[in-house]
């Protein structure tokens, strides 16, 4: 059997900076430190950082006071800031760059007297962020469907931000149901959707002419990695999302030549590895990367992070 790796696959730089930010704050506060929600969809990478001293949270209220306390990487609304500030919480802010500034356009939007629209997945932790990052209504778009169901003036000024994991061609139509029905409305292009989550999709694109069989390594609850696997299926390939190797079936290669593998952004490259070793198991296996876009993006942790580590007394 061939294997073919997707580039890139995996951590991006994100998901590199909000694990560095928990493994730090151990390092320096010792355990625990309290994370609100999972750092990153995967269970793998928060089963690691339980392990190491790391405990996570549905809500502030679970944090003694005082304590060092940690957003996760999708953000969190302005209710949560403060409600961290009335704990008196040592707050570390593990929110992806991107995402910040998906806020930052959206407030600027408003402050502008336009009512702001969001594209993105209801309930995803991303999304109740940034409506909770933002002074006022929003609207929240998650289909071509949902702009025509919109009660408002054709003619209102209106502006546009999307969750930054969402599929690049998807959002294209919502943006362009959006801008035939509205005359004056106003958003960031395509291109400001996240860099990962592009470069992830096309180099799938590319893969799925490749291969008879597509596996995606990642979190049912990861809108990325999701997505990863939808664009298989509709490239006409069998694709399968999994966690690990354990979820890995036989009976998907049946008649198989070549599978492809790729990664979701907060799927640790050890998981890849151990989707690989359950295909050993089934057979010899050849092993490549596909040539792709090499990512070079590294975002800074919080300065007080990068202030030398002091020796704690034990």
């Amino acid at each position: 059997m061939r294997v073919i790796l997707a580039q890139p696959r995996g951590f991006c730089a994100g998901v590199v900076r909000a694990i560095e930010i928990v493994d730090r704050a151990l390092q320096k506060h010792g355990a625990p430190v309290y994370v609100r929600h999972e750092i990153v969809h995967n269970r793998h990478v928060v089963e690691n950082l339980r392990n190491k001293g790391a405990r996570f949270v549905e809500e502030l209220d679970e944090v003694p006071e005082g304590a060092v306390a940690i957003f996760s990487a999708h953000g969190v609304a302005k209710t949560v800031e403060r409600a961290a500030e009335e704990r008196d919480l040592d707050v570390l802010d593990a929110t992806c760059p991107l995402v910040t500034k998906v806020h930052v356009q959206g407030r600027q939007y408003v402050a502008a007297g336009r009512t702001l629209i969001l594209i993105g997945h209801a309930g995803h932790p991303e999304v109740e962020g940034t409506i909770g990052q933002i002074p006022g209504t929003v609207l929240l778009v998650q289909s071509e469907a949902d702009v025509a169901k919109l009660e408002l003036p054709l003619d209102a000024p209106l502006a546009y931000v999307t969750q930054t994991t969402l599929s690049v061609d998807d959002t294209r139509g919502i943006i362009d149901a959006l801008l035939k029905r509205f005359s004056d409305i106003v958003g960031p292009d395509t291109r400001d959707i996240c860099y990962a989550t592009q470069n992830r999709q096309a180099a799938v694109r590319d893969l799925s002419s490749q291969v008879d069989v597509l596996l995606v390594v990642g979190a049912t609850n990861s809108s990325n990695s999701n997505r990863l696997r939808e664009i298989g299926s509709e490239s006409g390939l069998p694709s399968y999302l999994v966690a690990d190797g354990s979820e890995v079936k036989a009976e998907w290669f049946e008649g198989a030549h070549t599978v492809g593998i790729t990664a979701g952004a907060s799927a640790p490259e050890e998981m890849v590895e151990n989707v690989i070793d359950a295909l050993r198991a089934l057979g010899p296996v050849e092993v490549s990367t596909m040539a792709g876009r090499e990512e070079k993006v590294e975002f800074k942790l919080p300065s007080k992070l990068l202030q030398p580590l002091v020796a704690r007394e034990v």
